[in-house]
């Protein structure tokens, strides 16, 4: 894949955040997701790829599985994983951890995840090679204060605020890290352990499954690590899990079972959270905050933007 094609590609995740980030806390998250994803699809015919949408939005709307995007014939061939909002309630009630992003790979590399619900661990890279999902949450937290030379009690844990973690919860209580509950956006927070300073050690629980894949590839491309294995709640989930030819649902899958080793991934935040600012509108248009990296080189980029409206 060419090098400067992430650089492409931020255009799109940069367009649908401000699109969304106009609807930011009306209440109406079906109309922001849609302005996302419409403003996405526009944005991606100005790209010279010929892309094949493996995970997308839904069923329905201008981005869904199988859909073709780019502009046109003799472009580079990859596949696309997106989701433009990340955290459509999230956007619409005003909240934190909101963003658009785009994961694009090698043809046939990327899993075609059908929407189930998949168990997750993300580390950033101090925890590459010494957290494991098999082990158990106080295992890892021990493996993993010691290879960041802290105690457990400074590490602190992302896990969804759902019933079905309250053991695990427990546990992570008991072994003494700190916890930070989240109503939504696990995707935000598992990039975000890849960051420094974002305040955040560790992604452990059950969550959607295809921002598991989109987030095992962000930290493919930052050095940290994820790993995750599928579990459908449902006989509904089970057969669209066996449908997209995944028929091994208790495999531990690594990012690269997952993305394959040529990546790159482009985010902008719509809302505030610790891996990106959100959009800011002032006099005469927007500011966007975004993060571009490519697996091939690692390198890092953050980026500001500045866009000016017309009329």
């Amino acid at each position: 894949m060419e090098r400067n094609l992430a650089l492409e590609v931020v255009r799109t995740t940069e367009v649908a955040a401000l699109a969304a980030a106009r609807g930011m806390g009306r209440g109406d998250a079906a109309a922001v997701d849609e302005a996302s994803a419409v403003a996405m699809r526009n944005a991606f015919e100005a790209i010279r790829i010929d892309g094949i949408v493996v995970i997308g939005e839904g069923d329905e709307g201008p981005l869904r599985a199988g859909d073709r995007v780019g502009g046109g014939s003799g472009g580079t061939g990859i596949d696309v994983a997106l989701d433009a909002l990340e955290g459509a309630t999230v956007c619409a009630t005003g909240g934190a951890n909101a963003l658009s992003l785009v994961l694009i790979g090698e043809r046939g590399r990327i899993l075609p995840c059908p929407e189930t619900y998949m168990e997750k661990l993300a580390v950033g890279p101090p925890g590459r090679g010494v957290v494991d999902l098999d082990a158990s949450p106080t295992q890892n937290l021990t493996a993993l204060a010691e290879a960041k030379q802290v105690r457990i009690e400074d590490l602190t844990v992302v896990i969804l605020d759902r019933p079905r973690h309250s053991r695990l919860i427990d546990e992570v209580r008991r072994a003494g890290a700190r916890i930070q509950l989240l109503a939504d956006g696990d995707l935000s927070a598992a990039i975000a352990t890849a960051r420094p300073d974002s305040g955040i050690d560790l992604v452990l629980g059950i969550g959607g499954a295809q921002q598991g894949v989109l987030a095992a590839g962000a930290l493919a491309c930052l050095g940290g690590e994820f790993q995750g294995r599928f579990k459908p709640m449902t006989g509904d989930e089970v057969s669209r899990l066996q449908a997209a030819g995944i028929e091994e649902q208790g495999r531990r899958y690594s990012a690269e079972d997952l993305v394959g080793t040529q990546v790159m991934f482009a985010a902008t935040g719509v809302t505030n959270g610790p891996l990106l600012r959100g959009v800011r509108f002032h006099q005469g248009g927007a500011t966007t905050h975004s993060v571009v990296v490519r697996s091939q080189s690692g390198t890092v980029r953050w980026i500001e933007a500045v866009h000016r409206f017309h009329g």
